[in-house]
């Protein structure tokens, strides 16, 4: 056993050195500041590498990045070298200390393909040039991908070991590093610039990012915490501006969770709706909460445009579970006149939901929950309280199999429901073909048990159903609480009981999870930061159950301060562009003063 952990160990610390030796030396940092002496490493204090164009560059959302590019005022090149450089300074400022002083190999990049990019983007300038038109409405567009994505001529980890100089864990398949997943084809098709993968925690179960390859990936605007999972290193590379755009997943909460912690937007939309074949995933053939992937970007309008842009590639042509759903601008457009004709007799109305009887969310996100309902009804809009029609622990373990999501929540104790059908078999092979250790903040069995029958699951898919009806009935009856005649256009809901968690600390997940359980849209709004003259504990607070009470321990005003906080609007199935446009005039109406 020595021997075998000794080799695992060899092996990660091979493909980490890798990493770092794809960064060009002149873009290496020395001395990175501990986290006690800098705790916010965005903003100005990454600016200080770079130049003054790479810092307007790098700035820019993906729209404002479009325009040039799609102009001619810019070049591919420019930008994909900017970013290039900017990721490669991220990768390197979410490292930590020990106390000893020595350094933990923690980062948010698991690929980087710059010279790759580099040329891609050389042929995107060499079309303009001769055809004076772009190549696609992403034309010289930089996206990061979660390491879940295959790309020509780079592995895919998913933060396993024993998956280096495999495909997928195995071996001899043709498929290594030539492969190459739908959505990256549609990408390249329509101009972007493909140069990272990024951090994920093995087996993508899990609200924090930590593996054995890179270690833990810390949150950039708090060193403290976490940047979130699974899609934890797309939150951290975005949150430094080292990406104007990325691509995440979500089961439980994984692309919400990182937008939500590192201050950004983030669109998990109803499955079916985003092209996922092709992508290497956890527990695949497990269709009962289907994972989805979706943006993270600096802006809604980057989420509008990259959603727009996929869907004009008819992904359902090429993945037969895609929905054939063009963009619908009719959906933007109900919500534009809505807010158009107020003082009207017009109106949005709003459920607001600001305890889901289980745990009660940190002072931070309560604060950010009412500056946003205010907002809204200072506004003229409706705001309604809302209640799950059901305890939110029903469809929490129907799903998860527990309330929890805490470290101490091992294999032994764990008894799954749809996340782990499978006995915890897939995940263990992959374990088992290293012998690594397994991170700490993982939640689901990696210690293979007896896995659910079909009559099981078919029973378990049947309770799903029946909960779903209940819920969708319940939103219906909401016209006869409104003014309007209506349904509620939207739920406000926190996206997680805290600003972000701290390490191994990811104690409940009830908040993010029932989008998933009912297949909602939901997108992220960055709103405040955690201040700590005002985010005071709450007065007379007395625990609900042991989970609100662990939960509310967490936290610490002190260690918090500075830390983004963030809600989400959640709509009803395939509502994306209802809800991205509902998102942007909320972001817009809170961030005016």
């Amino acid at each position: 056993m020595t021997s075998e952990i000794k080799d695992w160990k060899a092996v990660a610390k091979e493909k980490r050195d890798a990493i770092t030796a794809s960064i060009p030396s002149e873009w290496h940092i020395s001395n990175v500041p501990s986290a006690a002496d800098q705790r916010d490493v965005t903003g100005k204090f990454i600016q200080q590498y770079l130049n003054e164009k790479e810092v307007e560059i790098t700035e820019t959302d993906a729209v404002g990045i479009a325009k040039k590019t799609k102009t001619g005022q810019w070049k591919a090149v420019d930008v994909t070298k900017a970013f290039c450089h900017r990721a490669a300074l991220a990768h390197q400022l979410v490292l930590l200390q020990s106390k000893k002083k020595k350094i933990f190999a923690v980062s948010c990049l698991h690929e980087t393909f710059f010279d790759a990019a580099i040329k891609d983007a050389q042929i995107l300038d060499d079309y303009y040039a001769t055809h004076n038109r772009p190549v696609g409405p992403l034309h010289g567009i930089p996206i990061s991908l979660k390491d879940q994505f295959h790309v020509k001529d780079v592995e895919t980890t998913m933060g396993y070991v024993g998956w280096i100089g495999t495909f997928e864990g195995k071996k001899g398949t043709n498929k290594e590093k030539v492969f190459e997943s739908e959505m990256v084809r549609e990408l390249r098709n329509l101009g972007a610039v493909l140069y990272c993968k990024t951090s994920v925690p093995h087996t993508l179960m899990a609200g924090e990012t930590a593996n054995n390859i890179i270690g833990y990936t810390w949150n950039p605007k708090n060193r403290n915490l976490a940047c979130g999972g699974s899609s934890g290193g797309e939150g951290a590379l975005i949150g430094l501006r080292g990406s104007p755009l990325g691509f995440g997943t979500d089961i439980g909460g994984s692309i919400r969770i990182p937008a939500a912690f590192n201050g950004l937007f983030g669109l998990r939309p109803s499955s079916g709706r985003l092209p996922y074949e092709g992508m290497a995933n956890s527990m695949d053939g497990q269709n009962s909460v289907l994972s989805v992937v979706g943006p993270l970007g600096t802006s809604i309008g980057g989420l509008r445009l990259a959603t727009k842009a996929l869907l004009s590639q008819q992904p359902w042509l090429h993945d037969p579970l895609v929905h054939e759903i063009p963009w619908r601008d009719d959906q933007e457009k109900e919500i534009i006149d809505l807010v158009g004709s107020m003082g009207h007799g017009h109106k949005l109305t709003f459920g607001v939901l600001k305890h889901d009887g289980t745990v009660t969310p940190h002072p931070p996100v309560r604060r950010a929950m009412d500056i946003v309902a205010k907002t809204m009804e200072r506004l003229g809009h409706e705001v309604i309280e809302w209640q799950h029609p059901v305890p939110s622990e029903r469809f929490t373990k129907v799903i998860v199999g527990i309330t929890t999501f805490l470290s101490a929540v091992r294999a032994d104790l764990f008894q799954g429901k749809i996340w782990t059908f499978d006995g915890g078999h897939d995940v263990a092979n992959a374990f088992s073909l290293s012998g690594e250790q397994v991170a700490e903040a993982i939640v689901v069995n990696t210690s293979p048990t007896e896995q659910a029958n079909a009559s099981e699951i078919a029973a378990t898919n049947v309770v799903k159903r029946d909960l779903q009806k209940e819920y969708l009935e319940r939103w219906n009856s909401t016209k006869e609480l409104t003014s309007t005649g209506r349904p509620i256009d939207a739920i406000l809901s926190p996206a997680a009981p805290f600003a972000a968690a701290r390490p191994s600390l990811y104690t409940y997940l009830g908040y993010s999870v029932w989008v998933n359980f009912f297949d909602y849209t939901s997108v992220v709004v960055p709103v405040t930061n955690v201040d700590k003259s005002v985010d005071q504990a709450i007065e007379g607070y007395q625990p609900l159950n042991d989970i609100d009470k662990k939960t509310y321990e967490c936290y610490n005003a002190e260690l918090y301060d500075g830390a983004p906080v963030s809600i989400q609007v959640v709509g009803r199935r395939l509502q994306e562009e209802k809800m991205l446009a509902l998102a942007e005039y909320i972001s817009n109406e809170i961030h005016k003063n």
